[in-house]
């Protein structure tokens, strides 16, 4: 997937606690050629790795209220404010009280401890060719 996504990607990631959403972090990562171990962010929030094919920013609000997502100022990293574009992965999603324009939204659901479900959906986002042949996507 990190092979293939366009510059820039936001993924909100939503499930619950060892549903995958930092394992396939990890696999974005490694597709986009990150060399650092990816470790969820959840105390630090953010967690930035550039010097792969693009910057992957990797936020976790596990923590975070939604009220007290505002002072986060999230936009910065999909709007490329103050920062270089890249591929923004959103871990706990659903406590943002706002979300960008366009984007992808993966769902984790545990349904063994080997086995889960993953709901695709897309916001305003065209599916770069290179994916669309692995998924079948509901727009909305």
């Amino acid at each position: 997937m990190g092979e293939s996504l366009d510059v820039p990607s936001v993924l909100l990631l939503e499930g619950d606690l060892g549903a995958g959403k930092t394992s396939l972090v990890q696999g974005v990562g490694e597709g986009l050629g990150v060399s650092e171990l990816i470790v969820s962010p959840t105390f630090t929030l953010i967690n930035e790795y550039i010097g792969a094919r693009c910057p992957l920013y990797h936020l976790d609000l596990y923590r975070i209220s939604p009220s007290e997502v505002y002072q986060l100022s999230l936009e910065t990293y999909w709007e490329g404010i103050e920062t270089e574009p890249g591929i923004t992965a959103i871990e706990w999603s659903e406590h943002m009280p706002y979300k960008p324009y366009s984007y992808i939204s993966i769902h984790f659901t545990q349904i063994d401890e080997d086995i889960r479900n993953v709901e695709i959906s897309m916001c305003r986002y065209v599916l770069p060719e290179a994916l669309s042949d692995f998924f079948k996507i509901k727009s909305h």
